[in-house]
């Protein structure tokens, strides 16, 4: 396998985001790399995929700042890019909550040791702060998941939250893909009157790389080309559905009608009947992409100026 997916990020005062993402992207200019990086005055969050040699010549650059010389990489190797361009950004939040986070708040980071040992025990609430989507095809055994499909609604959901738990009492264990929603979340919950919430350090992914698959079913949905990934080179029991017939599947889709976009979970033989959409109505809607059932399975995105010439 000749690059890394990268994944990233830190919470820490950046002055000039606008200054920072003209950094990013000249260092990044002649280098064999393709991200999605987006910095705000709250700090840096990123997923990139690099060749080997950049990656190194990358991690290295951003622990010789100050700034960022504890940042955490978490690397998974892979065999082609991740992602279809180098996207640099400035974002007013990483995490879009619509509204001001106390970061002084953030709930207390735990190794993924110490997590897995918690699980091995009992005895806590474990949330999943992920979308309801990404929990649907891999998630830790008996954790609750916030019926939500964006971030957004997280604030309302931890209100409801306080009726059916003791915040004063409850020890209440959080984990999301990378660690940045739970610096979020965690903060949120603590404002909200929990006093004992505790993190997973690194998030799924540390998780896996560290302890591997134990108290976890199913596979990772990540924010880019690959969809869904093991956490770890351990078996686990498929828990996806295909959104048709039920069927243990771990594939999403968007849905081939443009003007839908649904992303879906199905299995290989509906995808094939449905010709690629979530629904028999968005069959026959006027603008369907053309499905090809042998092709790799990937999220859609728009054709990039130079292909629409």
């Amino acid at each position: 396998m000749n690059y890394y997916a990268l994944a990233f990020y830190q919470i820490a005062p950046i002055e000039s985001p606008e200054s920072e993402v003209k950094l990013q992207k000249a260092f990044l200019k002649d280098k064999d790399a393709k991200a999605r990086i987006y910095i705000s005055e709250e700090g840096i969050n990123g997923q990139m995929s690099l060749s080997k040699t950049d990656a190194k010549v990358y991690m290295d650059w951003m622990h010789s700042r100050e700034l960022f010389k504890s940042i955490d990489f978490k690397l998974h190797e892979i065999d082609e890019h991740a992602f279809p361009k180098l996207t640099v950004k400035v974002r007013k939040q990483l995490v879009a909550l619509d509204r001001p986070v106390d970061f002084s708040l953030i709930g207390e980071h735990i190794s993924p040791a110490e997590f897995k040992s918690k699980l091995d025990k009992g005895n806590y609430t474990l949330l999943d702060v992920r979308n309801k989507y990404e929990c649907e095809v891999g998630r830790f055994k008996g954790s609750i998941v916030p019926p939500s499909d964006t971030f957004r609604e997280f604030d309302e959901w931890a209100d409801e939250l306080k009726t059916n738990l003791n915040p004063e009492k409850e020890e209440v264990l959080m984990c999301c893909t990378g660690g940045i929603r739970c610096e979020y979340f965690s903060a949120l919950l603590k404002e909200k009157g929990f006093q004992n919430v505790k993190q997973l350090d690194g998030g799924i992914i540390g998780y896996g790389l560290k302890e591997g698959s134990k108290h976890w079913d199913g596979k990772l949905f990540v924010f880019d080309d690959r969809l869904t990934v093991p956490i770890s080179n351990e078996p686990t029991e498929v828990i996806g559905k295909c959104h048709k017939c039920h069927a243990p599947t771990e594939l999403y889709y968007n849905c081939a009608n443009m003007d839908c976009n649904h992303l879906f979970l199905s299995c290989h033989e509906c995808i094939k009947e449905s010709i690629g959409c979530c629904k028999d109505t968005c069959q026959t809607a006027p603008r369907v992409r053309a499905f090809d059932p042998n092709a790799r399975h990937k999220p859609f995105r728009k054709l990039d100026k130079a292909q629409k010439t």
